[in-house]
């Protein structure tokens, strides 16, 4: 899937549709974003999973041998703190919950626990299927698994206590669902392959508004660069940071209103 594909094609490959999703891109609000900064990012990070606390980035790397969490300065993309994991496995999400980070893995059906602080392990949990993505509200953790269902957890024993079916507004499922963040009572979520966030209603699953990133990486940026992948919003200052696999930057964005009909 190209860089530049266009809403209504990346739709159709993400629901499966018959026909081109007129009435769902009518129906459902696209946003454009304006860029307010932007800064470092290590060209060699997969990332997986990022999140916003205090001050700094927490990310999770991927690939074998190369995966890892980490604590990162937004200002100068230097890590900070970093805990390898072990090169079998391949890290995907991360969220605090309380005072631990949880991280998952994608194929080997178990998830990290580390303190948040001194990122020392502190046990791991397990769980069917494949780990992709993950945030969290003041209550509960979601977990997005490639499918087009949010699982829920629970936040002090990380078991599974509900899912969220993710669809269209023709009621298709929507699925690809990747790294996740919890931005103002919605669920963001990267698209994988696709420069698309959807932005969906926890209660009803049903996707409200998709975010076009078409053109954020620029083209002289691009070379060796992977993917869109990486939301991280800032609560405390209204702020909301996205970047992808391998790139060199992270941006600080605003999303611009739809375009009327």
């Amino acid at each position: 899937m190209t860089r530049l594909l266009g809403l209504a094609a990346a739709l159709c490959l993400l629901t499966a549709c018959a026909a081109p999703p007129a009435k769902v891109e009518a129906a459902t609000p696209e946003y454009g974003y304006q860029v307010v900064q932007a800064l470092p990012h290590d060209p060699k990070a997969f990332t997986q999973g990022l999140f916003y606390k205090d001050g700094a980035f927490y990310e999770s790397t991927g690939q074998h041998g190369q995966s890892s969490i980490r604590k990162v300065d937004p200002a100068t993309g230097r890590v900070l703190q970093i805990q390898p994991l072990d090169q079998q496995y391949f890290g995907e999400g991360i969220i605090d919950a309380g005072d631990r980070i949880v991280q998952l893995t994608w194929r080997h059906e178990v998830g990290f626990i580390y303190g948040l602080g001194d990122f020392k392990p502190q046990g791991r949990f397990t769980y069917a299927g494949e780990g992709w993505g993950l945030t969290r509200d003041d209550r509960r953790l979601f977990m997005s698994d490639g499918t087009a269902d949010i699982r829920i957890l629970d936040p002090k024993t990380l078991q599974e206590t509900g899912r969220i079916h993710v669809t269209d507004a023709a009621g298709r499922p929507v699925d690809q669902l990747n790294e996740l963040e919890w931005v103002k009572g919605e669920i963001y979520a990267n698209i994988w392959q696709t420069d698309l966030i959807a932005r969906i209603d926890p209660a009803s699953g049903k996707v409200t508004g998709w975010i076009n990133l078409s053109g954020l990486l620029p083209d002289t940026d691009r070379a060796g660069a992977d993917v869109l992948n990486g939301i991280a919003y800032d609560a405390v200052a209204d702020r909301l940071f996205v970047t992808g696999k391998l790139w060199p930057k992270m941006f600080e964005i605003k999303l611009t209103p739809p375009a009327k009909p």
